[in-house]
């Protein structure tokens, strides 16, 4: 096989991360992966181990066993994206730049909502085969929940789109509210029975094992540095290692950026989260409520709440808030410690019995989204394809741009590939620092909006 490097691109940056990745860090120990060493060759190389590329791996394994798979994760399995977001899989429209969630559109949004539940079906089918412990996902549903008139006239409007839709949902008083979430900080909720929620380190991680028992090749700790273009496919290289590949997945989300791809296209989103230590039963019995739910903001830029049980990882809640724009994808330890004094004081505001209760963990987490609200799922060029731009959604829509990618490898053309292959560019961003400026004017504003929420 003639191999002749046309030219040599270099990654323009690694992903740094802030704080641990605590849904991991409350899992039992695992043992350490191993890096990719020496020269290799494959069929199918994806680069990036979240729920794009392991879900891009299931899906090519499962429709073509002969094919040589290697998915190479530049750090620890389920320590990056993965063990930093808030474990919500949506099925709905969940449009984070608009005011109550509602997409673009109703054509749309029903193509859109039947693919979220193709998503979701695999993810659950993924649970089931590979025997995932109770509590890795529920279908239990969510809550959007309000605090303020603000927030119940977004929970109004986007209850008008889905009655519009068609789709079941709930309204629930404040004493509802009470019930399931112990806090009697909300005024009313809209409830929607199709999220799963998922205990997110613990999906990836079976995951991961599963296609590794298939027969995928899952290497860690071996970043992608550059890549070369060839006449016969890829060439990767990593710290300690060649990898030759017919073709290549980047299932990388922002970091397409970082690979040369829609520069100035991206908007990098850095969230935070906190979640405390294990409750004590008397806090338990003081607090009241459900042992596990999810709520949402009736606005996107409130705050995030989710309580979890044992069978996730003990029993705790998260806070997630937050968001600041970072074109360098990357949050200062500063940056983590203002927003966690902040989410302090909104996590007590929400469970007053609680405010002894210390944080165990806080991170930080980062969100790629383009200005028109589209993905990157395509072929970028010969041989080379996306599963990226998730748009917040990461659960959802990076399985099913996972799933895209590896249909567009396999040469399959289904609604999928049909729905991504016809949205538009990124829409570009101003030029920098008039992106950076911009951005975080505009975020300090809506959550200064949003700050009942």
């Amino acid at each position: 096989m003639s191999l002749r490097p046309k030219s040599y691109r270099a990654v323009k940056r690694l992903p740094v991360h802030t704080g641990p990745a605590g849904w991991e860090a409350i899992l039992p120990p695992r043992a350490p992966g191993v890096p990719l060493r020496g020269e290799v060759g494959c069929d199918v190389a994806i680069i990036g181990a979240g729920f794009a590329g392991l879900s891009a791996a299931r899906h090519l394994r499962a429709a073509d066993p002969t094919l040589d798979i290697v998915v190479l994760e530049a750090g620890r399995i389920a320590q990056s994206s993965a063990g930093r977001n808030s474990g919500f899989m949506i099925d709905l429209p969940h449009d984070l730049t608009s005011s109550d969630y509602a997409g673009s559109g109703e054509a749309q949004d029903r193509v859109l909502t039947r693919l979220n539940r193709h998503a979701i079906d695999f993810a659950e089918a993924a649970a089931a085969e590979y025997g995932l412990p109770e509590g890795t996902l529920r279908r239990t549903g969510k809550i959007n929940g309000a605090a303020s008139r603000v927030g119940e006239e977004a929970n109004r409007t986007y209850a008008q789109h889905l009655k519009d839709l068609s789709e079941p949902h709930e309204f629930l008083d404040a004493t509802q509210m009470r019930e399931v979430t112990g806090s009697a900080y909300y005024s009313s909720g809209l409830f929607t029975p199709g999220t799963a929620l998922i205990q997110p380190a613990g999906y990836i991680r079976g995951l991961a094992s599963g296609v590794t028992s298939a027969g995928v090749r899952l290497f860690e700790e071996s970043p992608v540095t550059g890549f070369d273009s060839t006449n016969a496919g890829w060439i990767l290289k990593t710290p300690s290692a060649t990898l030759t590949a017919a073709k290549v997945i980047l299932a990388t989300n922002g970091h397409l950026e970082s690979f040369g791809f829609k520069t100035g296209r991206l908007m990098h989103i850095m969230l935070n989260a906190c979640m405390t230590a294990e409750l004590p039963q008397a806090a338990l019995a003081a607090l009241g409520g459900q042992e596990s739910w999810g709520l949402t903001p009736s606005d996107p830029m409130g705050c995030t709440v989710r309580r979890i049980a044992t069978p996730e990882g003990g029993n705790r809640i998260v806070i997630r808030q937050g968001g600041y724009y970072r074109p360098g994808m990357q949050t200062s330890a500063a940056d983590l410690a203002r927003v966690t004094a902040s989410m302090r004081r909104k996590f007590d505001d929400r469970f007053p019995s609680l405010r002894g209760v210390p944080f165990e963990h806080a991170w930080s987490g980062h969100l790629c989204l383009s200005r028109n609200g589209v993905s990157v799922m395509r072929e970028l060029e010969p041989g080379l394809y996306s599963a990226c731009v998730q748009n917040g959604l990461g659960t959802t829509r990076g399985t099913l741009t996972g799933i895209g990618a590896a249909d567009l490898v396999l040469g399959r053309e289904n609604e999928i590939t049909r729905f991504f292959g016809a949205e538009a560019e990124p829409a570009r961003l101003p030029p920098h620092p008039f992106d950076t400026i911009g951005a975080n004017v505009y975020l300090r504003w809506k959550e200064w909006q949003a700050r009942a929420e």
